[in-house]
């Protein structure tokens, strides 16, 4: 029996609320996602601040806080080849087999229909109020940006000191 199943593409630094929004849209779609997380070879940076192991945690946290079933989620890392024209079979390639795309990327959408797959929208969140760039903006001005993440990914955060890392490498910019 073949599983009804949707593949997820994003950084995800940090998981927040419209990622979270988009997991559930998907899960009311399909039987199981596969969520795959992005960049990972990339850390500690300003446009990729968390490692590949702490935004696992964070998506974890994030999905079970919502009681979302762990056995209807597969989550991979994978790493940047920057060629995007092998990109979609690079990322295949760490994947279990997947029914459908879900993307509201502009060129991950090209792409994955370029290889011939079924991609859709991840559904009827706000990306203006959901962005990583503008929460990292937010983290680092030290303005409010907890409401725009799950408790759980505020948590996780807190716990790795990330609000101080983030701060401290844009210091290092100056």
């Amino acid at each position: 029996m073949t599983r009804e199943r949707g593949l997820f593409v994003g950084r995800f630094n940090p998981f927040h609320k419209g990622h979270l929004k988009a997991v559930q849209h998907i899960l009311e779609q399909e039987e199981e996602i596969i969520i795959a997380i992005g960049s990972t070879q990339q850390s500690h940076t300003v446009s990729d601040p968390f490692t590949a192991g702490e935004r696992l945690l964070m998506i974890r946290a994030a999905i079970t806080e919502v009681d979302i079933q762990l056995e209807r989620v597969y989550m991979v890392t994978i790493p940047d080849i920057h060629r995007n024209s092998v990109w979609v079979s690079h990322l295949c390639s760490y994947c279990p087999p997947f029914t459908r795309v879900y993307t509201n990327n502009s060129l991950t959408r090209r792409l994955f229909m370029e290889a011939g797959m079924e991609v859709r929208p991840t559904g009827p969140f706000n990306r203006v109020d959901y962005k990583g760039a503008q929460i990292r903006k937010h983290m680092v001005e030290g303005t409010e940006w907890h409401h725009m993440v799950p408790r759980a990914v505020w948590d996780v955060i807190e716990s790795i000191d990330g609000l101080n890392r983030l701060q401290d490498i844009i210091h290092e910019l100056d």
